[in-house]
């Protein structure tokens, strides 16, 4: 199972331009409202149609601007999960399920729903109507009228956000449970960044319209390559910086010189460090110790946030970290001393 996109299309808020190639697996497109994600999987439907480019699933072209090829929406053997599920309230949950299966007899069709029924655990109610059902049998109904055609590729955009916190928790096991047995290509639309690192296997990210990098959803974690990419996985400090060295860098925002694990390449013009990789730290013979000033503390329901700044510059950029409630002894404009782990520093080019 393959995905291939090469896609632009004018807007009048953004140009959209993306360009990604996959071979099946959970693929996350991971953005702020408005960044052009739900925009990408109607291109791929064909409910939308791109400016200019192409999109190839299964080897099978979907759209081709220089060829001409523009496929019809129902003849794309894509899956659509919408945000709103997109239920015909006027159906039963039996009709809504079948709504797609045009193609085969009236006996074929009941018995094919009523396996999907039963899969989705919707015995009982398939006389019922959308409006008698709470959100989360109404999110199964509308994933097994996406399945039930056997589609090539799976479109779920934001298919949680319509949940409460606790159902929406039940319905993310649930969904990652049940794509275990499909075999096509999916791609999950998503703002949030934890349920992207729970549900997707690679992930791309999504910035004014412009994504162009598909990546090991680890390893964009672990080292963002982008200002986009750090700040949308959840990276709270970022700092402008300059080479000073082969390993060394100064983080002009924060008034530091950090050392990095590895070499720091030419055009490198921010460095970063998630808030939980610094660490309280006495011994000031190690590598990136720093003495600091705290400016303000958060308590959290489990932790607290200390926001700190360099001693040696009032304008520094304030730097967050996070301690165990344990740990907590400061106050205040006290001085501390925190470690900065050189395995722990990314840097990228803007």
């Amino acid at each position: 199972m393959s995905l291939h996109i090469d896609i632009t299309k004018s807007l009048s808020s953004f140009n959209l331009d993306v360009s990604m190639e996959s071979k099946g697996g959970i693929i996350g497109f991971l953005g702020a409202s408005g960044s052009g994600k739900s925009m990408t999987l109607k291109c791929i439907a064909g409910l939308e149609k791109p400016s200019k480019g192409k999109i190839v699933i299964n080897d099978k072209v979907l759209f081709d601007s220089e060829e001409k090829i523009n496929v019809k929406t129902r003849d794309r053997k894509v899956g659509f999960l919408f945000q709103n599920y997109a239920l015909f309230p006027h159906m039963t949950i039996k009709d809504n399920i079948e709504i797609g299966l045009d193609k085969i007899s009236k006996e074929e069709k009941s018995k094919l729903s009523a396996n999907y029924i039963k899969k989705f655990g919707l015995e009982g109610l398939e006389s019922r109507y959308p409006w008698q059902l709470s959100g989360g049998q109404q999110q199964r109904v509308a994933l097994a009228r996406a399945l039930i055609t056997s589609p090539d590729i799976l479109l779920l955009d934001e298919p949680f956000s319509a949940l409460d916190n606790h159902l929406r928790a039940s319905m993310e096991r649930e969904l990652v449970e049940i794509l275990k047995d499909y075999e096509g290509t999916v791609v999950f639309v998503t703002h949030d960044i934890a349920e992207a690192y729970r549900v997707c296997d690679k992930i791309i990210v999504f910035d004014g319209g412009k994504a162009k990098d598909i990546r090991d959803k680890n390893k964009l974690f672990e080292a963002p390559q982008s200002l986009a990419e750090a700040k949308l996985t959840g990276c709270k400090n970022i700092s402008k910086a300059k080479k000073l060295d082969n390993n060394f860098i100064f983080a002009e925002g924060w008034n530091l010189k950090l050392k990095c694990l590895e070499e720091v390449k030419d055009n490198i013009n921010y460095i970063a460090i998630r808030s939980h990789n610094i660490k309280l730290c006495k011994n000031e013979e190690e590598e990136n110790v720093f003495e600091v000033l705290i400016e303000n503390i958060v308590e959290n329901p489990f932790d607290y946030t200390l926001y700190i700044r360099s001693i040696d510059l009032n304008k520094s950029d304030l730097i967050n970290f996070t301690i165990s409630k344990e740990e907590m002894v400061f106050d205040i404009k006290e001085k501390i001393k925190v470690k900065f782990e050189p395995q722990y520093l990314f840097t990228f080019k803007s």
